[in-house]
């Protein structure tokens, strides 16, 4: 097998100014016109020098020729035209002119870097476009993405199968690589996430994630604290050491801490490496699915270690529980009372409600270091995928932070939706034995009742968003624009784009 930390996570991406001998293929952009494609930029004087004016209206012609519309994400590819050094063009709709966004090139992208698999090198011009290198950039990297760790060489791809090798994106000054440092960054990231959720629990199991996670945490320079299972309950963890109880793999909690900064921010990821719903065990049909369950921390994870490679200047601290949760003899029961650190006790009324519990724990941890902000992130609640489908996460929290990040996970293209929490749903949480019931005893707005559980944790001080990703961060469909099959990256893009804004403040 592959270690997380040893891989490549995508293609070479380079600038350059000018066509590179021996570049396989060119991807442009289209657009829809009225009497049909246009190449987008194709007004652009670096796009005309670098492909000429001839070898354009070849192009546009033997696009129109073969019936080619510039819908978003439609895929055309045609023979080179005489004069240029590559072998084909690869066309990728963009949709309509006035509708292309950073979003939209990354999805096209994404769409082109998929179509090439066993193509050493790509040159593109979706580069000049107004929205920049960057997102382009981002889409190639991830379209290009795959996870091949555990086939054996009779399914594994084949060197003329494997993904896009390298990307070269046309720019005016290729030593101007401001944007695609930054770019490049957050792709990896999002790469490194996806690795994590795709890595199967039989390899990915709390200890496990623990010593991957402080490897990559201490190559990039941050402060690692790893809490094992008698350190967590000689501390109190009583979430976490309760759901880890039924597991022969012991629970970890695990601090990484980047300080960059005066302002201070802390990030909680639930990390259940696998999901059976313990005692109150999940059915059968598709639990497979459940070595998702800790997306929320491999976002976290991947986040914060990006945070110091982009040398933010503030501090961000990870706090990250990880646990199995498993049913056997030493499970907890429902019925169970529990202590979460700090000194709440709850009444485990449904052990497949186990996130809370471990993230309560984590979010108590994390306010002790005083915080300016505090985001979690988790994989929690199915009540989140009928609220708002597979792709949309739900913003929870303080009202002002939460607006703030929901529309921060919105420019940035993965569509966060700020969400109330009612207070007349709090008084379902009241247990008859114990401080708090784990679950309310009904089913409606579980995701809001998840996110009122996990306010009761959070100091007053602190501004918090909760971030519900139960359907966006794993993909059990085809994949689309370039998000593949199994693990997204959600929410890694919103949460550096969120630790850029609090740092600008």
């Amino acid at each position: 097998m592959t270690a997380v930390a040893d891989r490549s996570l995508g293609p070479d991406l380079a600038l350059v100014d000018s066509l590179s001998p021996g570049t396989d293929v060119l991807v442009v952009g289209i657009v829809t016109g009225e009497e049909g494609p246009v190449v987008a930029g194709s007004d652009d004087a670096l796009v005309t020098g670098v492909l000429g004016a001839d070898a354009l209206a070849a192009i546009v012609e033997n696009l129109r020729a073969v019936g080619a519309k510039g819908k978003a994400e439609e895929l055309t590819r045609i023979p080179a035209p005489a004069g240029l050094p590559v072998t084909s063009v690869l066309a990728v709709g963009l949709g309509a002119p006035d509708s292309i966004d950073a979003e939209q090139v990354r999805r096209s992208a994404g769409v082109a870097a998929r179509a090439l698999s066993g193509v050493g090198t790509a040159a593109t011009t979706l580069s000049r476009l107004e929205t920049g290198p960057g997102p382009a950039a981002e889409g190639f990297f991830l379209g290009a993405y795959s996870f091949t760790a555990f086939k054996s060489e009779k399914s594994a791809p084949k060197p003329t199968e494997g993904p896009l090798a390298r990307v070269e994106l046309l720019v005016e000054n290729p030593e101007s690589d401001k944007d695609l440092g930054h770019n490049s960054r957050v792709a990896e990231a999002i790469a490194l996430a996806r690795d994590f959720v795709n890595t199967p629990p039989s390899h990915l199991y709390p200890a496990e994630f623990a010593d991957r996670a402080k490897a990559l945490a201490e190559a990039a320079g941050l402060r690692v604290e790893v809490l094992d299972e008698k350190a967590l309950e000689a501390a109190g963890y009583g979430g976490i050491v309760g759901v880890g109880k039924g597991s022969s793999r012991p629970p970890r909690l695990i601090r990484l801490t980047y300080a960059g900064g005066d302002k201070k921010v802390a990030l909680v990821g639930k990390g259940i490496t696998f999901d059976t719903g313990g005692i109150s065990i999940k059915p059968a049909a598709n639990m497979e699915n459940m070595t998702s369950d800790m997306g929320g921390a491999a976002a976290v994870i991947a986040a914060t270690i990006a945070a110091a490679k982009l040398g933010l200047p503030i501090t961000v601290t990870a706090t990250v529980p990880m646990a199995e949760n498993m049913p056997s003899a030493t499970a907890q029961r429902p019925g169970d009372v529990l202590t979460q650190y700090g000194g709440t006790t709850i009444e485990v009324i449904n052990t497949d409600a186990e996130g809370r519990l471990i993230l309560a724990d984590a979010i108590v941890r994390a306010c002790e270091d005083e915080p300016d902000y505090l985001i979690d992130v988790a994989t929690l609640t199915g009540a989140q995928l009928v609220a708002l489908g597979t792709r949309t996460p739900g913003v929870m929290g303080t009202d002002e932070f939460r607006d703030r990040v929901a529309r921060i996970s919105q420019a940035a293209g993965e569509n966060g939706w700020p969400m109330p929490m009612p207070t007349e749903l709090r008084a379902d949480l009241n247990s008859k034995v114990a401080d708090l019931a784990n679950v309310s005893p009904h089913r409606f707005g579980g995701m809001l009742v998840a996110a009122l559980y996990l306010r009761e944790f959070v100091a007053e001080s602190v501004q918090w968003a909760h971030l519900d990703v139960a359907g966006p961060a794993y993909n059990t469909g085809s994949p689309f624009g370039y998000i593949p099959k199994g693990g997204t990256g959600v929410p890694v893009r919103t949460l550096i784009a969120v630790l850029n804004d609090i740092s600008a403040e």
